[in-house]
């Protein structure tokens, strides 16, 4: 097993994937899905995108490197009826299971933007795209104030430093990394178009059992927990987040939470 599906196979992401899907829903319906499209959701996890295009009438295959989040996007699919909708297990910086100029929207939304290579990425995401179709990438941007940059701030804070030859995925957030490596798979600048747009967590439960979700189920969070125990500073990383989640909470319900996260939307045309 790679690190990287060892990373994003540690938790169980469906756990935070419950709080992303009415957002995920509406980005799918700002993309103008419709029955005649073959749609790839790379880095798909359970489906909080893949789902509602399937709903939309699309075809669709999802792709994810965790064999769980695989299993269960399918169980999802299957509990809700839908025979065009189908997860399959994969990597990102190798789609060689998948042809040439399959799909006519390939769509990631914090996904493929974790996988390692990012070059390769783009360029396979590039080859699976067909000819006058699009690619949409949500990326979280580092730097950005918002939540998920500023958990993965901090949680690198209390973490051994990368391995040599570490790229950042934050960096997928940064228009001219964007540029250079779609212009390495073949795409000009002027197919490459950007605009910042908000995700919406949402729950039905205070902002401190949503810390608790990531701090049980969120790969980089747990590990970021395991290494701050080792060194004496796990209450020290409790401290910072219970800080930054309750900040960042505009829920009015004591009992609920609403956190808004700024990321850059990438859209392709090849």
């Amino acid at each position: 097993m790679n690190a990287n599906q060892a990373l994003w196979e540690k938790g169980d992401f469906t756990r935070l994937a419950e709080t992303m899907r009415q957002s995920g829903t509406a980005l799918i319906a700002q993309l103008g899905i419709t029955k005649r499209l073959n749609v790839l959701d790379l880095g798909c996890g359970d489906g909080t995108t893949a789902i509602p295009a399937a709903k939309a009438g699309a075809q669709v295959l999802g792709v994810d490197i965790a064999q769980n989040l695989v299993d269960a996007g399918n169980k999802r699919a299957q509990s809700e009826g839908l025979t065009n909708c189908t997860f399959q297990q994969g990597d990102a910086t190798d789609l060689s299971a998948l042809n040439d100029q399959t799909f006519d929207l390939v769509v990631s939304i914090f996904g493929a933007m974790f996988a390692p290579k990012p070059v390769e990425v783009a360029k396979e995401m590039v080859r699976v795209t067909r000819p006058g179709g699009r690619i949409v990438m949500g990326n979280w941007i580092p730097g950005d104030p918002t939540l998920v940059a500023q958990i993965l701030r901090i949680s690198s804070a209390y973490t051994p430093p990368p391995p040599e030859g570490f790229i950042s995925p934050m960096l997928w957030g940064v228009e001219s990394h964007v540029i250079e490596r779609f212009g390495q798979a073949g795409v000009p600048q002027e197919n490459i178009s950007f605009e910042r747009a908000t995700y919406t967590f949402q729950a039905p439960f205070p902002p401190a059992d949503f810390l608790a979700r990531f701090k049980n189920y969120y790969g980089p969070t747990m590990n970021a927990f395991e290494a701050a125990e080792k060194n004496g500073k796990a209450q020290k990383l409790q401290r910072e987040l219970e800080d930054l989640f309750a900040s960042q909470n505009q829920s009015t319900d004591a009992n609920a939470t609403r956190i808004p996260a700024t990321y850059l939307r990438v859209t392709v045309l090849r």
